[in-house]
């Protein structure tokens, strides 16, 4: 707000008006003229106000009519620092002084009326009339640094008058002080201030900086850069390090998410903790299987710890030895060193006494077919993790058929290596003198199977082809159809060493599931011959199976079964887990 000074026409001054109104009037020169002379009895503003407004229109009042043409710029004048210009304006007893632009903020400026004033009759003004009045302050605001913040409260206002102005940061910034002239006058953004003249108030934003706090337990969380205060929209990466034994699991506080490094902007203050939470020891399940004989395991428990060692020690059954591993271990190392890296499971196979061993004169020459454990003229195949013990060979298919076992050539060519095989493997493409070897291999096989099929039978559909539980003699048998063994059988070799055993089967043979094939007083495997002649021989799930398969197509071993004798097919061989050991001395 501001208030103008009133200018009351003093009592001298009214008296001495009535004075020249009945006395004579001097003209400029000097002449004396009866009459009235030109006086000013008042001015807008009023002599020596203050807080004028700055469109004013300074005025001088008279005290009777004027000669209009005397009122111009050589009788009516206002300056400050230099002659205002503007328009001149007379009506009545007034005379109007109208500035071209607006006043100048907290400035004094003097009017002055000449004697050169003067009324119809030509009266002048006796002397000039000069007078002063000040302009209304201005408060002006700006900011130090463009974009840093905006401020409020400038303006016009009363010199003396209580004013308060105000300044906001803008992002990334923050208040620092008011400064007029460089010093500063406030650290306040709202300040309040007595206005004393034209103020120019600056207001002073630095980059605003940011404090990051960070907590970890269970590990570290490093920064970089690594700072104690961060400017605005600075990036930091901070990195999680978890203690051993822990892993880093998320972050929280002023931080979300999994990332690991996270990279994280500064535009506040902010406090993150990085999580951490304890690695779980994976444990493991090991089941130990074993029929004709027992496993001491040690340790000995429900579950074992990542990386822990189990030392697996066979025990055979009276009549019974150790012959291999199958399952999820191979080979035939005893005692055997696991390490529980998953859950297993393992079987132990225990074969009868020298029931594994070759006989001097066996019943069907094998030729060099004799030489594998496993020989085919298609395919080999094996899943889960199979232990053979003996040569395997495949012809007249490539090495390609062979699939499970991870061949590796050895740099000779002539043969593979498997880590499922404690022997050779061998293939019709690769270098000589297999292929010739294989063909006649291959060859002796086919021959054997003729051989043993042709052979005179001592008995012929003995039971039906249903022998479950029985004890047989050492023999020739022959059946028409298939064979099926749902109960293990006991072979006996009435004493006499490597006993023949001979089983002639037009159609399937077929060992149902835990079935055993018992061999007793002097009956081996290596003299026993199970020939088929139909769509294959059949072995089911932990089947513990004696004797040399010659199959006329399909030899299928099932899951944990194992085989000691040779399994010979003029087709495929699969496998799933098994242990196949062939006779040897």
């Amino acid at each position: 707000m501001f208030f103008k000074k009133l200018n009351l026409i003093p009592a001298f001054a009214i008296a001495f008006a009535m004075t020249l109104m009945t006395t004579g009037c001097a003209e400029d020169d000097a002449d004396e003229i009866v009459g009235v002379c030109p006086i000013v009895v008042s001015t807008i503003p009023v002599d020596e106000a203050v807080d004028v407004p700055l469109d004013q229109v300074i005025s001088a009042i008279f005290n009777e009519e004027l000669n209009a043409e005397t009122i111009n710029s050589e009788t009516y004048s206002v300056s400050g620092a230099s002659e205002l210009a503007g328009t001149l304006s007379y009506s009545g007893i007034t005379a109007f002084f109208t500035p071209s632009a607006d006043l100048l903020p907290f400035t004094t400026y003097t009017g002055t009326v000449t004697t050169g004033v003067k009324d119809p009759f030509g009266n002048a003004l006796q002397e000039d009339y000069v007078w002063s009045f000040t302009t209304i302050p201005e408060v002006t605001l700006s900011v130090s640094t463009n974009d840093s913040g905006t401020v409020t409260g400038a303006g016009l206002f009363n010199n003396g008058s209580l004013v308060t102005v105000e300044a906001s940061p803008n992002a990334g910034f923050e208040f620092t002080n008011w400064t007029i002239d460089d010093a500063e006058v406030s650290t306040t953004a709202s300040h309040e201030f007595e206005v004393v003249g034209n103020m120019a108030l600056v207001a002073n934003f630095e980059v605003a900086t940011y404090t990051l706090t960070t907590t970890a337990v269970n590990g570290t969380l490093s920064k970089n850069p690594d700072q104690p205060t961060y400017s605005h929209n600075s990036e930091v990466i901070l990195t999680a390090n978890p203690d051993t034994g822990y892993e880093f699991s998320s972050w929280s506080g002023d931080a979300t998410g999994t990332d690991n490094p996270l990279t994280l902007v500064m535009d506040s203050n902010k406090s993150v903790t990085a999580n951490f939470t304890l690695i779980p020891v994976n444990t493991f399940t090991l089941s130990v299987n074993a029929e004709n004989g027992t496993v001491n395991i040690s340790p000995n428990q429900t579950t074992y710890n990542e990386g822990t060692d189990v030392i697996l020690t066979p025990n055979a059954d009276t009549g019974y030895e150790f012959a291999s591993w199958s399952g999820d271990a191979t080979g035939n190392n005893n005692p055997l060193t696991i390490t529980m890296d998953a859950d297993k499971v393992i079987t132990a196979n225990f074969i009868q006494e020298n029931t594994g061993q070759i006989c001097p004169n066996p019943a069907v020459d094998l030729g060099l077919a004799g030489d594998y454990a496993i020989l085919a003229k298609s395919g080999i195949s094996t899943t889960g993790t199979t232990s053979v013990i003996g040569d395997m060979g495949i012809s007249p298919n490539s090495s390609t058929a062979i699939t499970g076992f991870g061949l590796i050539l050895d740099s000779s060519g002539t043969y593979s290596t498997s880590s499922l095989v404690t022997g050779k493997v061998y293939a019709s493409d690769y270098t000589s003198p297999t292929p010739a070897n294989l063909s006649t291999a291959v060859s002796n096989m086919e021959t054997a199977f003729t051989t043993a099929n042709g052979m005179a039978p001592d008995q012929t559909e003995l039971l039906a082809g249903n022998i479950n539980g029985q004890t047989l003699s050492s023999g020739v048998y022959k059946w028409s159809s298939g064979l099926s063994v749902t109960n293990s059988v006991t072979l006996d070799g009435g004493g006499v060493d490597c006993a023949e055993f001979v089983f002639q089967i037009a159609g399937d043979l077929t060992i149902a599931d835990n079935t055993e094939i018992i061999l007793i007083n002097g009956a081996k495997a290596d003299n026993i011959y199970w020939v088929v002649a139909g769509a294959g021989a059949m072995l089911g799930t932990d089947v513990n199976f004696s004797g040399n398969i010659l199959s006329q197509t399909l030899i299928s071993v099932n899951t944990r079964s194992s085989v000691v004798g040779r399994l010979l097919a003029q087709s495929a061989v699969t496998l799933d887990g098994n242990a196949i050991v062939k006779p040897s001395n």
